[in-house]
C-alpha cells in the first residue's frame, strides 16, 4: 500500500513539474537566461512576444509588427524642403517644395535621410512624432550614395534615436518593416520581405551602389529617407527608390544598407562630405578595348604618376593657328591590380573601395605596348562640398 501511495505522489509531482517547465512563463524565463545579448528595441517594448498569444490577443507575427511600430515610430520624421528655381535669364523665380522622411540617429538632433530629399534646398522643415515642426540645417551630403545628414535643435526629450542594426546577417526572405510618410501620411508602416540582396542601383552619373537591398514592402513618394527595420526594430537600411512607371509602389523597392550608412555618417558629420580616394582621372571614354583617358586633373595623382591624356596639337595654316586634340596619344586603361576593367563603373567602384594613400597598379596600353603604372591615391578636398 505504501509503495502504491509513493508511486502516486511521484506521478503527481512529476506532472506538476512538467507543466511548470513547459509553461509560457517558464519558457520566457529560459529564453531570457539563454540570451546573452542585450534586449532589442522590440523586446524592451513588448517582452511577452515570445508567447503564442500576448495579453492583447495578438499572434506572434502580429505582436512583432505592433512592437516594431511602438518601438520606432517616434524616431521617424517628416521632412519638407523648399528650393528656388530660376530661369536662364534670372528673370523669374519659382519656389519648389518636396517632401520625404528621415530617421533620428542620436540625441544631438542628427537625422539621416536621402540626398534627393534635401539636396539643393534653401529651407528644410522637420515635423516630429508629437506634431512639432522645426527648422533644420544640412550637416553633410553624399550625392553618389544618395545620403544626407541634417540636424534640428530641440530638447532631448523630443528625440528618440533609432538603433542601428547590421547588414551582415541579412537574408532573402527575412521580414522587414518600412516606416515613412508616403503622400504626407505621417509615420506609416508597411511590411514585406527582403526579395534580393546586392542589387545595383544607379544613383548619380556613372556611379552605381552594388549592395542595395531589394524589398517588396510598399514604398511610395514621401517614403524616401525613411528607415527599413528588422524584426528587432533595428535600422538595416534607408528606403531610397521604387521601380515603377507610374510613380507609385509596384512591389519592387530599394534600400541603402546600414553597412554603407555607418561608413558614410561619421564623415558627413565631421567633414560635411565623404572624403574619397582620388585618382586624378576626371574623365574617360569607354571603348571596346578599355577606358581611354579623356581628362586628367592638373597636378593630380594620375598626372604625377606619368599617365597621359589626350595631346593638344597646334598646327599653323597660313596666318591661322589651329588646335586639335589627338586622343590616340592618351593611355588606354585595361586593368587595375591585375583585374580586368571593362567600364567606368568598375573603375570607380574599385577605387572607392580603397583609402587615400593606397597605391594601385594600372595596366595600360601606350603606343601599342602593355605597361604597368603605379598610382598613389590622394584624398578629395574636404572643403569642396558636394552639391
Amino acid at each position: 500500500m505504501r509503495l502504491l501511495f509513493g508511486c502516486f505522489c511521484s506521478a503527481i509531482l512529476g506532472s506538476v513539474l512538467t507543466i511548470w517547465l513547459t509553461s509560457p512563463a517558464r519558457h520566457s524565463e529560459l529564453v531570457a537566461q539563454e540570451r546573452p545579448h542585450s534586449l532589442s528595441p522590440v523586446e524592451r517594448v513588448r517582452p511577452n512576444i515570445v508567447r503564442a498569444f500576448n495579453v492583447d490577443g495578438h499572434t506572434p507575427e502580429e505582436a512583432v509588427t505592433v512592437a516594431v511600430y511602438e518601438a520606432v515610430n517616434r524616431s521617424v520624421v517628416n521632412i519638407t524642403s523648399t528650393a528656388v528655381k530660376t530661369d536662364r535669364l534670372q528673370l523669374t523665380r519659382q519656389s519648389l517644395e518636396g517632401s520625404g522622411s528621415g530617421a533620428i540617429i542620436d540625441t544631438d538632433g542628427h537625422i539621416i535621410t536621402n540626398y534627393h530629399v534635401v539636396g539643393g534646398a534653401k529651407e528644410i522643415a522637420v515635423t516630429l512624432y508629437n506634431g512639432k515642426t522645426v527648422d533644420a540645417v544640412q550637416v553633410g551630403a553624399d550625392p553618389l550614395n544618395d545620403l544626407a545628414v541634417i540636424r534640428i535643435d530641440v530638447p532631448e526629450e523630443d528625440l528618440h534615436p533609432v538603433e542601428l542594426g547590421d547588414s551582415k546577417s541579412l537574408s532573402v526572405g527575412m521580414n522587414v518593416f518600412a516606416l515613412g510618410n508616403p503622400f504626407g501620411l505621417e509615420r506609416t508602416l508597411t511590411t514585406g520581405i527582403i526579395s534580393s540582396l546586392n542589387r545595383s542601383l544607379q544613383i548619380h552619373g556613372n556611379w552605381k551602389i552594388k549592395s542595395i537591398i531589394q524589398i517588396d514592402a510598399a514604398i511610395n513618394p514621401g517614403s524616401s529617407g525613411g528607415p527599413l527595420l528588422d524584426s528587432h526594430g533595428r535600422l538595416i537600411g534607408i528606403n531610397t527608390a521604387i521601380a515603377t512607371t507610374s510613380g507609385q509602389s509596384s512591389g519592387v523597392g530599394f534600400a541603402i544598407p546600414v553597412s554603407l550608412i555607418t561608413r558614410v555618417i561619421p564623415q558627413l558629420m565631421k567633414h560635411g562630405r565623404v572624403i574619397r580616394p582620388e585618382s586624378g582621372i576626371d574623365k574617360v571614354y569607354q571603348t571596346e578595348k578599355g577606358l581611354l583617358i579623356a581628362e586628367l586633373r592638373p597636378n593630380g595623382p594620375a598626372e604625377k604618376a606619368g599617365l597621359r591624356g589626350p595631346k593638344l596639337i597646334r598646327e599653323r595654316r597660313g596666318i591661322f593657328t589651329i588646335a586639335r586634340v589627338d586622343r590616340t596619344a592618351a593611355d588606354l586603361i585595361v586593368g587595375l591590380d591585375d583585374q580586368k576593367i571593362a567600364n567606368a563603373e568598375d573603375f570607380l567602384s574599385y577605387i572607392e573601395g580603397k583609402s587615400p594613400g593606397d597605391e594601385v597598379q594600372l595596366t595600360i596600353i601606350r603606343d601599342g605596348r602593355k605597361i604597368q603604372v603605379g598610382l598613389k591615391l590622394a584624398a578629395t578636398d574636404p572643403n569642396d562640398r558636394a552639391e
